[in-house]
């Protein structure tokens, strides 16, 4: 199926008789494959009468080989595994599930050959990351359960799995770090106007361009393991976004005709994740909080709180040094390690 979309990526029409003869099919084959995945991964492909099928419009299919030759040799050697999956219920599930059958031969292993599980956790913290890309998720996660908008070949889902020697409490203020990495990778090839509301969600002009989820898994005094899944908005179409209940802009309208491949996007993320990702080990989040500060959208802004079943009303105040919400209310200054922040809308005057 890859194949016969990669022949159509381009958005050009394509004969039946060309396509048929590269995947080595029947017309009538790949007629019915053509109407399979036109179905299930709404590609939209047209009919040309006498030239054959085509997109609607181009789409940069990603590519291993696109992204590791857009990555620094350090970046590189912070990667233990690099997949790209066509289609997927969710990149963080895959790579949770991954991390989970991992520890358990770990252990296995150790109790059936003797070995030092301090040891073998050190090996399994090793300072590299098994991550996952996909052009489509079929059950898509955002935060709070919420779903996330993921057509095919359109916008970037990526998760990285980790491993460290930390115990889970000890990573609280991960989130927030890898908020900065996916605002400095945006930086990074020329977006303007990026900023953060916390804890991570990535804003530009007050609407959501991307999202964090992290998933953390493991012993209470550790090691533990996390996944960080980001989501992307390149380009989605106003009837894909209609399951979205907040204001939201995409990279398209951000960057216009300049905007760069997703491979590129892809490469610029990995690399400024896993950079993060290694140096939280030892650093924590005091070297990402004064670059935090800077990209946080909403300081002295009034918020709402929602806080469990509580709903809190305030004036946003920033983060602190753990990087929990500091809220100005009616009973003194409150700090908050999670929640979800509403914003008022502003007026017109």
């Amino acid at each position: 199926m890859r194949e016969i979309i990669r022949l159509l990526a381009n958005g050009k029409p394509c004969s039946g008789e060309t396509i048929a003869a590269a995947v080595g099919m029947s017309r009538a084959a790949v007629w019915k494959i053509l109407h399979q995945l036109d179905a299930e991964f709404g590609l939209g492909i047209e009919s040309v009468r006498g030239q054959g099928y085509r997109l609607p419009e181009p789409i940069e299919l990603l590519s291993l080989d696109a992204i590791q030759a857009q990555l620094d040799a350090e970046s590189r050697q912070r990667i233990s595994v690099l997949e790209i999956l066509d289609q997927v219920d969710s990149t963080n599930a895959y790579l949770l599930e991954s991390g989970r059958r991992t520890a358990l031969a770990a252990k296995s292993s150790a109790r059936d050959f003797g070995t030092d599980l301090a040891a073998d956790a050190g090996e399994i913290c090793a300072d590299a990351g098994e991550i996952c890309l996909a052009e489509r998720q079929s059950a898509g996660r955002g935060r709070l359960g919420r779903r996330w908008v993921s057509p095919f070949g359109r916008n970037i889902y990526l998760s990285i799995l980790w491993r460290y020697p930390l115990a889970p409490v000890q990573l609280g203020g991960l989130s927030l770090a890898c908020g900065v990495a996916v605002a400095q990778a945006l930086d990074q090839l020329g977006v303007e106007g990026i900023g953060l509301k916390w804890p991570n969600d990535v804003h530009w002009q007050r609407r959501k361009l991307a999202g964090l989820l992290l998933e953390v898994a493991g012993e209470a005094q550790g090691p533990s393991l996390v996944v960080v899944g980001v989501g992307l908005n390149l380009r989605l179409r106003a009837e894909e976004a209609t399951a979205i209940d907040q204001p939201w802009v995409d990279l398209c309208e951000v960057y216009g005709d300049r905007m760069p491949g997703r491979n590129a996007l892809a490469a610029a993320l990995i690399g400024r994740l896993t950079a993060t990702l290694s140096r939280y080990t030892d650093a924590g989040l005091a070297p990402f909080l004064e670059d935090w500060r800077r990209l946080d959208a909403y300081q002295g802004e009034s918020v709402s709180l929602l806080n469990g079943q509580q709903r809190i009303q305030g004036r946003y105040c920033g983060i602190d040094a753990q990087g929990n919400l500091l809220l100005e209310t009616d009973a003194g200054r409150r700090t908050f390690a999670a929640g979800e922040v509403s914003l008022r809308p502003r007026g017109n005057g």
